[in-house]
């Protein structure tokens, strides 16, 4: 077993793949985050991996700027690999001596009901509708019927649409972790006039779209390319704020909250796989509970 710290490093690169399943885009961001530290400590053996290294590459992680999110992306990168050292009896630092920079809590950007509704509206076209616009007005009403990562999103097939009978399929997220999310009515009725009118034979659910005559591209859209489309047809419904994908994500918990549906539910269906995550959006249950206080309490205090 060597303990040069290059083959380590990416000894641990391979077993984020193989043994955690960590996808590619994972195991990149681990090893650029991991690389940012070696090349600082300049240390070639993991026992020299102290206290005071950590120190000083919190300092200079803090004096780039960078915000404190950010930066504990490299610690935390940091504190996986101590771990992965630690299970395979190396010698080093342990991991919970480094302690992640306190962030302020997230704030939500979310667009009213009323925005929402004119966004989903937003894909209008000839009453048989083109192609485009069928595409469009079904990726609107799918991210905000499941609640979908645009990852997600983008990595459909026209099968798992076809054959979720009962409204609903299974979406490998994050960690390539399997969840069940469901399809509204709306949203059912979207996808099929748009797979109605695709006449192709192409796998991928939501593809490109050439202006020519709506010729079809064999090309499945991006992420970029769903951003692109959300934040067109905001600007198309007078939308002022910036609306993205994952604006749509948060409305569609947002909206289950505010319709009664507990913490936990919300979080499966979002695919979190902490708790505390789904906890940003508290702030819906919170306003509820004050209205109920206000409603109820001490009524019959004279």
């Amino acid at each position: 077993m060597s303990d040069n710290i290059k083959e380590l490093h990416k000894q641990f690169l391979e077993y984020l793949e193989i043994e955690r399943g960590r996808s590619l885009k994972t195991v990149e961001n681990y090893d650029r985050y991991l690389r940012a530290f070696l090349k600082f400590s300049q240390i070639n053996d993991p026992k020299d991996i102290d206290d005071e290294i950590i120190r000083k590459f919190r300092l200079w992680l803090n004096r780039k700027d960078l915000k404190k999110k950010t930066q504990n992306y490299y610690l935390i990168a940091l504190r996986v690999f101590l771990k992965y050292l630690s299970k395979r009896g190396i010698k080093s630092l342990a991991s919970e001596r480094i302690e992640l920079a306190k962030v302020p809590q997230r704030e939500l950007d979310l667009i009213t009901e009323e925005e929402l509704e004119r966004l989903l509206d937003s894909p209008k076209g000839p009453p048989a509708g083109g192609l485009r616009i069928l595409r469009d007005k079904a990726i609107l009403e799918l991210l905000f019927s499941t609640g979908l990562r645009v990852s997600e999103l983008c990595s459909l097939n026209r099968e798992h649409i076809e054959n979720a009978k009962t409204g609903e399929f299974s979406v490998r997220g994050k960690g390539e972790k399997i969840r069940v999310v469901f399809i509204s009515d709306r949203a059912k009725q979207a996808i099929k006039n748009y797979l109605d009118k695709r006449g192709d034979t192409e796998e991928a659910l939501f593809i490109r779209i050439s202006n020519l005559k709506s010729q079809i591209s064999n090309l499945r859209l991006t992420p970029r390319s769903i951003e692109r489309i959300v934040k067109y047809y905001a600007i198309k419904a007078g939308i002022s704020k910036k609306v993205t994908p994952h604006i749509l994500r948060h409305c569609f918990a947002t909206d289950l909250l505010s319709a009664g549906a507990d913490l936990r539910s919300v979080q499966a269906l979002l695919g979190h796989s902490n708790i505390t995550t789904t906890q940003i959006y508290t702030h819906v249950t919170d306003k509820q509970l004050r209205e109920i206080h206000h409603a109820f309490h001490g009524k019959r205090r004279k």
